[in-house]
């Protein structure tokens, strides 16, 4: 009598979205053997650097029809599998194993412990538990349908036989990286940077570093593209909330642009004031504060040394008065305020997390079960797919949702 053949999956890379499909696939398949393989030495290296350390694990988004648009790549993906793994899916996936999550006030999600070490305990906890064999330092050049089976040929010369593979190895800079995905016949979207800052090295703003403003719209000029949000002054030019999401939806345009263009900024987004209603108030403050120093004078929302440095680049005098305030002054300060303009050249990568736009075209991925359309029982999981998401949690969702629906995908095939 012969002995009934066990299933084996193997999965391709040991980030957030293949140690999460490689634990749920063994849990809910006792019968499967899960074998993880890692080109590097360790594990979960991004979740280990993600939020400085604390891994923003999700984010505070409980409406399906807002949680797509956070993905300038995959809109309409997320929109068809998000119903199957939530955000609260995920919340609930890890309250279960006893890690509580809090939101934090612009809705980004951490472990109560502020350490992204209760996140990656977890889920190699899960691996051992459900007895996941998992090799570092084994890195993959190729899969190849054979029969009914797939062969995963290593980097170290050895072939791997598997019922199921999953390959999410993470977003590759270079298109040549994605050559033995091509060779399965998928269409490679050719990656280019997402979430990154923008460098304004000669100009005298970056004097300002450390500064924040808390509201400010930023506009790439020329272009439809624009964010609102903090912006934060740095060294080498503006960072923060509302350039993270500027760069990534307009990744592709900008990598076009070779990262030299112009951008318009309103540093009064907040207080919704145009040319016409500055004009006006500034009119107010030579009636009623006549004597008043303009440098203590102030906008509500612009920091004090901001203050300065647009009097400073306005030719106005610190000493000056409202009432001595000339028109050619005020207009200065005015289209500095609402309409200021800045030459970007290049960009940086937003702290340690690197993300990119581009991947393999989901037209061959089916939303449902992350599974090929072109090879049976290949399956696709995190950013390896044409997929990202702004800064704030979304693209580790995204890794959770698809490697959830990978590992139920093929426990159900069973």
């Amino acid at each position: 009598m012969s002995v009934p053949h066990t299933k084996t999956l193997v999965v391709v890379g040991g980030g957030a979205a293949g140690l999460f499909c490689a634990v749920n696939a063994a849990r809910l398949a006792p019968s499967l053997s899960v074998v993880l393989l890692e080109k590097s030495n360790k594990l979960l290296s991004k979740v280990k650097i993600s939020g400085g350390g604390r891994c923003n694990v999700t984010h505070a988004c409980f409406d399906r029809d807002r949680l797509p648009g956070f993905y300038p790549r995959g809109t309409q993906f997320v929109k068809r599998y998000q119903h199957s793994f939530f955000t609260t899916d995920t919340i609930e996936w890890f309250a279960e194993r006893k890690v509580k999550l809090k939101t934090e006030t612009d809705g980004r999600m951490f472990p109560v412990t502020d350490s992204s070490q209760t996140i990656i305990d977890t889920l190699l906890q899960e691996a051992t538990l459900h007895r996941v064999a998992i090799r570092l330092q084994t890195g993959v050049r190729a899969v190849e349908p054979q029969g009914d089976r797939l062969a995963v040929h290593t980097l170290n010369g050895e072939s791997l036989f598997a019922d199921y593979c999953c390959i999410a190895c993470g977003g590759f800079s270079q298109p040549a990286s994605f050559d033995f995905i091509r060779a399965l016949g998928h269409t490679i979207e050719d990656p280019v940077p997402s979430l990154f800052t923008f460098n304004a090295p000669r100009h005298p703003i970056v004097s300002l570093q450390g500064v924040s403003v808390q509201e400010v719209s930023v506009k790439i000029s020329g272009t439809k593209l624009v964010q609102t949000g903090p912006v934060l002054i740095t060294h080498w030019g503006l960072s923060g909330p509302a350039v993270l999401k500027l760069s990534a939806y307009g990744a592709r345009e900008l990598a076009k642009k070779n990262y030299s263009f112009d951008i318009q900024v309103n540093w009064l987004a907040a207080s919704g004031h145009t040319a016409v209603t500055l004009s006006s108030f500034f009119s107010e403050q030579r009636l009623l504060h006549p004597t008043q120093k303009i440098s203590n004078g102030k906008l509500q929302g612009i920091p004090q040394r901001l203050w300065e440095f647009f009097l400073e680049q306005a030719a106005i005098v610190a000493t000056r008065r409202w009432a001595d305030l000339s028109r050619k002054e005020e207009n200065q300060l005015i289209r500095l305020l609402t309409d200021m303009s800045m030459h970007i050249e290049g960009k940086t990568t937003f702290k340690e997390e690197f993300v990119t736009a581009g991947g393999i075209e989901l037209s061959g991925i089916d939303a449902a079960t992350m599974m090929s359309k072109l090879v049976p029982n290949l399956y696709f999981a995190g950013e390896i797919m044409n997929v990202d998401g702004v800064t704030g949690g979304f693209n580790f969702q995204h890794a959770w949702s698809s490697g959830m629906l990978a590992a139920r995908s093929i426990a159900a095939s069973l």
